[in-house]
């Protein structure tokens, strides 16, 4: 069951639309499939080598810092489901977002991959519909959910960077 309204489960969650990742990718397939029909040339073998690099890095420490600190707390990163926990700890002291983070930045190693760059321009998009359908959803979630506790997190950690 996917934990979803309507489908007999709890409500108990912060009821994003579409998991993000699939926004992420939309976003990456619309800049490579841009990029194919302008034909815009492809960036040198070291270019794209950097790129993906520095972007698979970011997203591998962003990502897996981020679900090991929803292990430790014993609750779920997946925002249909209930939080058990509020999670402020590992890259949660520097964003309260950094799986979106490390995705904007696999989004990001994946166009210098694919030598599609064009793909970096659906990146704002990405990041507006993220913000305000996802997010938009979550923080009002969390603050039903955490209360005082969540008001005060939110105080000291920026949304993103």
């Amino acid at each position: 069951m996917s934990g979803r309204p309507g489908d007999g489960e709890s409500t108990d969650h912060a009821g994003v639309p579409v998991p993000p990742p699939l926004v992420f990718l939309a976003g990456l397939l619309a800049g490579i499939g841009l990029d194919a029909l302008l034909n815009l040339g492809e960036p040198s073998t070291g270019v794209r080598f950097a790129g993906t690099v520095v972007g698979v890095i970011a997203f591998l420490y962003f990502d897996s810092a981020a679900m090991r600190s929803f292990k430790l707390a014993g609750t779920t990163p997946m925002p249909w489901r209930p939080a058990s926990a509020l999670v402020v700890n590992g890259p949660y002291r520097i964003t309260r977002n950094p799986m979106y983070v490390g995705m904007g930045f696999l989004l990001t190693g994946l166009a210098f991959a694919f030598g599609a760059l064009i793909a970096l321009a659906f990146l704002p998009v990405v990041l507006l519909v993220i913000d305000r359908v996802v997010i938009a959803r979550e923080e009002p979630y969390l603050e039903r959910r955490f209360g005082a506790d969540y008001a005060e997190y939110k105080g000291q950690v920026r949304r993103w960077l």
